[in-house]
Formats: C-alpha cells, sequence, structure tokens
C-alpha cells in the first residue's frame, strides 16, 4: 500500500512538473520578467511591489562634454552601484550627415560675419573654429573616414527607500559632472524611460545626442569587468571574459597591501589562500606566515620548505609574550633613519594579552580600569627590573668566557609572565590601597592558570621563546588547532598576533631597501571579536602593516559578527583588496551594504559554485574562478572525503 502511495504521489507531481513547463512555455519574455507590479503615480519616481519594496529614478543624459575621452565617459555611471544603463545607437544615413552638416556650416558662417560686423572678435574666433570642425567632420563622412549616429541614454538608479535614492542621486549628478555630462530626472516620464531601460529594444523618450564614429566609441564599458595587474601571480580567470587574472598584492597602485576574504564554510576560502600562499612564494619571492585556527596549513609548510610550529597543550613550544625588538623610524628632525626601543607600546600590547587572559572564557565584568593599572604597573615594572629600557642597547647584554674575556653581546632573558606573577605578589603582600585589594585576589586567582610553576593548564606563553622566526623562510605556520577552541584559541591568536608583531613585521623594518615582502594571515578571524584587546590589536596591526611592507590577510566565514561591531571596521576600510566567495543567505544582505552590491552581485554571491567569487581591487571587480593544478590540489584540499579518495588512488 505505502509503495502504490509513494507511485501515485509520484505520478502526481511529475504531472505538475509537466504542468509548470507548460505554462512557463506559454508565457513570454515580458511576462517572465515583469514584477510582480509597479506603482507609477508618481512624477520622479516609480515604486517597485515584490518580495521587497524597492524605489526607481530614471534619467537620460542631457548634456556632453565638447571632446570625449576613450573609454571613461559612461565609466561613472556604469559602476554606481545598483543602476541599469541603455543606450540606443542609431546610424545616421551619409546623406542626411552631409544636409545637415552643410545646413550647420551655413549658420556658422552667417554667424560669425555678423560677430565680425559687430566687431566681437572672440565670439567670431570661436564660430570659425566651429566651422572648421563641421567642415572637417563632413570631408571625413565623405571619404568614408567616419559616420555620425544617434545615441539616446538612460539610467534607472534603484534603492530600498526614498531617503536613500534622494542622496544616491545627488552623488550620481555630483560624479557624472566632474566628466561634464549632465542627467536629468525622466520627470513625468518615469514609466516610459523605465521601459526604456528594460531588455526590450524600446526608446520610449528619445532624449537624442548626435556621436561621431570616434566619439560613439566611448560610450561602450571595456574596462568595467577587468581586474588584475601587468605584474603578479595567475590567481584565476575572469569568467566574464576568460582572460587571466594577474594578482599582485604589493602592486603600487594599492593603497595598502591587506587583504580580507569572506565565505560560506566549504566555499574555498582556504583552498584559496593556499594557492595564492605557494603561487607568491614560489613566483615572486614572498614570505607568508599562517596563524592556523584549524591546522589547515601544515601540508602547505612542508610543501614549500617552510616550517611548522604547533603549539597545545602537550607540546615543548613556548610563545613570550614579553618578547620586545627594535625598529626603524624616521627622524622627524633629521629625515634620517634612527633605531628605538619604544617600550611604552609594548607594555601596553602585553597589557591587553593580559587583560584578555585574565577576562577568561566568561569575559569577566570583574575587569575595569584599576584591573588595567595594576597589571600596566607592574609589566612596566618588570621591564624596568630587567633593565630594559627606551636606550635599543637595553636589550643586550655583554657575553664572555670563563677567564673573563669580552667575546661580544647577546639577548637578554626577558620577562616572562611567571616572573610578572611573582612581581604581581609582591606588589599585592605591599598594597596599602584597599580599593585594589579585590583586583589584586582576583588577577592572583585566575591568572594561576597560565604559569607554569603552578602546572597551569594554560602555561604554553610561561617562559622564555623556545624558536625564532627566520627571515628567508617562505612559509611558517603557527598551528594552534589543537587548543581549545571558545578560549584559549582567541587567546593564542591574540597573543601570537603581538608576538609576530614583534618578531616577525618590526624586523621588516631594520633595512629598508631590503624590506622584505611579508603577508600575515589570520584565519578564523571571527574567534578574535568577542575580545575587544583582540579587536584593538588587530586594528591597529591593520593600519600600521604597510608601512613595514607586509599584507594583513583576514579570512572568515562569519561576515555578520564583523558587521555587528563598529569598532572593527578599520580592519575592512584598511584592505584595498576583497574577495568574496560564495555566501550563505542570511549574510548576503550585510555583504549588501558594506561592500555597496548589486542586485546582480549578491544574487551571484548566493547561487555560485566552489571556487567562484567577486574580485574587489579598489574600484574595479571581477568575477574570479579559482581552479587549482592537479598538483596543487594535493596539498591545498581540505575535504576530507576527497583526500581519502585521493589517498586510495595514489595506493592503487
Amino acid at each position: 500500500m505505502f509503495n502504490k502511495k509513494k507511485q501515485k504521489s509520484q505520478i502526481n507531481n511529475d504531472y505538475r512538473s509537466d504542468e509548470d513547463v507548460s505554462l512557463l512555455r506559454k508565457k513570454t519574455i515580458k511576462e517572465l520578467i515583469a514584477p510582480a507590479g509597479i506603482d507609477a503615480s508618481h512624477i520622479d519616481h516609480l515604486e517597485i511591489i515584490s518580495n521587497v519594496k524597492r524605489y526607481a529614478r530614471s534619467f537620460f543624459v542631457s548634456a556632453l562634454p565638447r571632446m570625449c575621452t576613450f573609454p571613461e565617459l559612461f565609466r561613472d555611471m556604469y559602476m554606481f552601484g545598483d543602476i541599469n544603463t541603455s543606450i540606443y545607437i542609431t546610424p545616421i544615413a551619409e546623406s542626411r550627415s552631409q544636409n545637415e552638416l552643410n545646413r550647420t556650416i551655413n549658420e556658422l558662417e552667417t554667424e560669425r560675419i555678423v560677430a565680425a560686423d559687430r566687431g566681437n572678435i572672440n565670439r567670431e574666433s570661436n564660430l570659425a573654429q566651429k566651422r572648421y570642425e563641421a567642415e572637417d567632420l563632413r570631408d571625413e563622412i565623405a571619404a568614408g573616414f567616419n559616420k555620425l549616429y544617434e545615441a539616446s541614454i538612460v539610467s534607472t538608479l534603484f534603492a530600498y527607500s526614498l531617503e536613500d535614492l534622494d542622496k544616491l542621486t545627488k552623488m550620481l549628478s555630483s560624479e557624472m559632472g566632474k566628466s561634464l555630462v549632465g542627467i536629468k530626472s525622466a520627470w513625468a516620464m518615469q514609466e516610459e524611460a523605465f521601459q526604456s531601460n528594460l531588455p526590450l529594444a524600446q526608446d520610449k523618450i528619445k532624449k537624442i545626442h548626435t556621436f561621431d564614429r570616434r566619439s560613439m566609441g566611448t560610450v561602450f564599458p571595456f574596462t568595467t569587468s577587468e581586474v588584475g595587474h601587468s605584474t603578479g601571480i595567475p590567481l584565476g580567470f575572469n569568467k566574464q571574459t576568460g582572460v587571466p587574472i594577474l594578482f599582485d598584492n604589493f602592486h603600487s597602485s594599492l593603497t595598502n597591501y591587506n587583504m580580507v576574504i569572506f565565505a560560506k564554510s566549504g566555499a574555498g576560502k582556504s583552498v584559496t589562500m593556499k594557492t595564492l600562499i605557494s603561487r607568491s612564494a614560489v613566483l615572486m619571492g614572498i614570505q607568508s606566515l599562517a596563524l592556523d585556527a584549524e591546522g589547515e596549513y601544515s601540508i602547505v609548510a612542508e610543501s614549500l620548505g617552510g616550517t611548522n610550529v604547533v603549539i597545545s597543550p602537550n607540546s615543548k613550544t613556548v610563545i613570550n609574550v614579553f618578547d620586545i625588538e627594535t625598529e626603524i623610524v624616521k627622524d622627524e628632525i633629521t629625515g634620517k633613519d634612527k633605531t628605538v626601543l619604544n617600550v611604552e607600546n609594548k607594555v601596553e600590547d602585553v597589557t591587553q594579552a593580559l587583560l584578555t587572559m585574565a577576562r577568561g572564557s566568561t569575559r569577566s565584568q570583574d575587569i575595569n580600569e584599576v584591573t588595567k593599572q595594576i597589571i600596566a604597573e607592574s609589566v612596566a615594572q618588570e621591564y624596568a627590573a630587567h633593565g630594559i629600557t627606551s636606550d635599543p642597547a637595553s636589550i643586550y647584554e655583554a657575553r664572555g668566557n670563563t677567564n673573563g674575556d669580552l667575546l661580544g653581546r647577546a639577548k637578554k632573558p626577558m620577562p616572562t609572565i611567571g616572573s610578572w606573577y611573582k612581581r604581581l605578589q609582591r606588589n599585592a603582600e605591599t598594597n596599602e590601597n584597599p580599593d585594589y585589594n579585590f583586583h589584586y585576589s582576583y588577577l592572583l586567582k585566575v591568572m594561576k592558570q597560565y604559569i607554569r610553576e603552578y602546572d597551569g593548564q594554560m602555561a604554553y606563553f610561561d617562559g622564555q621563546s623556545t624558536f625564532d622566526l627566520l627571515d628567508g623562510t617562505l612559509f611558517i605556520n603557527l598551528d594552534i588547532s589543537q587548543l581549545e577552541e571558545r578560549f584559549a584559541r582567541p587567546l593564542a591568536q591574540q597573543i601570537l598576533l603581538s608576538w609576530i608583531w614583534e618578531k616577525y613585521v618590526k624586523k621588516n623594518s631594520e633595512d629598508r631597501k631590503k624590506a622584505y615582502k611579508k603577508r600575515v594571515i589570520v584565519d578564523e578571524a571571527w574567534m578574535l571579536l568577542p575580545y575587544p584587546e583582540a579587536v584593538d590589536f588587530l586594528n591597529t596591526m591593520a593600519r600600521r602593516a604597510r608601512k613595514r611592507n607586509v599584507s594583513l590577510a583576514i579570512i572568515s566565514q562569519r561576515f555578520q559578527d564583523f558587521y555587528e561591531k563598529p569598532e572593527v571596521q578599520a580592519v575592512l576600510t584598511s584592505s584595498d583588496t576583497k574577495l568574496l566567495l560564495a555566501q550563505d543567505k542570511s549574510e548576503i544582505q550585510y555583504l549588501k551594504e558594506v561592500f555597496k552590491l548589486s542586485e546582480g552581485e549578491a544574487g551571484f554571491l548566493v547561487t555560485c559554485a566552489k571556487g567562484e567569487g567577486l574580485l574587489k581591487v579598489g574600484s574595479e571587480t571581477a568575477i574570479l574562478q579559482i581552479t587549482p593544478t592537479a598538483k596543487e590540489f594535493e596539498f591545498v584540499e581540505t575535504n576530507l572525503n576527497k583526500l581519502m579518495e585521493n589517498n586510495v588512488r595514489q595506493a592503487q
């Protein structure tokens, strides 16, 4: 009985499907593309009624410059957010062109003679020049070297509120005015102008301008879909043109070298970044360092002959947050480079990291400015106790042998979280301010879990650093995937970012003439966002990285978290390159607002396949298809099922 019902239901479904198909076949193109309804009762705009109400305003080009520049004439109009533009071009017959130009030449000559009789030299000269141009154009057409066209340009601008539509209208008019193109709203003709801008090939407003062959060529948007640089690595293909996209993360045309990648899980974020890392390392010698939150980049380190460092509760690797390095800055008075040791900034960085530790996974509300002051004072005291001051030489100590001979100098042992904790204990014992008692008690209690002497479960940051970052290594991977995800991993991201800044980024400014091109990758950056100190450091790093010839690459799958935190917006505004791969429907509205995506771009991101996306470099946008080679797939693939298939295939 069940099978019969199921079979009957299947037949009904098949019947309904065939019926739906037949209905679709009967519908015209007009019926298929038409919205649910349009309110055309307004004089200067339309209301489009669908699932979400939208407002539309149509324009026509009312004035053009005397000379057109290829190919920039209508570039600002084509690139202006959610806008559609149609251009109706009609060739003018040569006989008509000749007659109209002859009439124009006669009129200009008559006006010139009148101006000469009245002694108006400037007008006479201007009319003579125009007559010469008209005669030259007439002769070119007669010889077959040129041709005249009539063209009508109509645009329709869309917005989700009337206020936004008015604001965008003013912005569009201002932008077009920069190139001497005048636009006017199709007042009292909005319905006809809107219909003229539909794919129906019917110009119902006929606001005509005359172009010759050369000026007509300036209206075509030849450059709108191409992104890339003359130098760089082949990142993928432009799906619209089939042209390879060469991408140079450090090209001089970029205002900064940072980039962000947003996509839903499984859309190809890691594959894209691994492809970028490997190709830029081999072809351009760019060094990369990854904060690997998911343990996906270790095979890349092996393939490139790089370094893979695992930080876990069971590893012997130690990262000391107190490590400090010198840097080179330009003297404001002499203009010369000088070496400095910025202890004050380092005290602030360490304080921020210790604050995050003290807040814990529960993000305790007991932390306030008094707690921060106590931490900062004891951190500063630790550096002072080790003789570390603003003098760059203070981080070194003399080194000798057993006979007392001076052999040179070496880096001093740095303060550690363990030594800082002991100082905190001593300060608590000598404290005489009753307002501080609670905060000392709280810090001594919660910070014990980070101290190696007390067998703290998160003591992997207590001690002298067990390794150094060597310049010249093509890829360094800091694997923190074995740490607890809810708190230990974001904490490690923040501490490692501070340490990377000291040991990897700052060192890149020691010799400006030989500074390496370096990239720092923060994978799954959304983990940092609940912690204000971490967000603050991420913003600071994004703003300061370019001066050190370093690119900060942020990768995340939860854009809504970035949208809901205005304080993290500096990361987005400080990133000239944005790559948006396939998105979840719940995220697309936030991306549309922040990155000013059109309806078409937003729809593409919801439906595109793995490895496809929008690449935005500055003001340019292209649809990118990323396809690693078969050899690259051996170390960029992250899908476990495909990895197992590959292993079985290799075993056979």
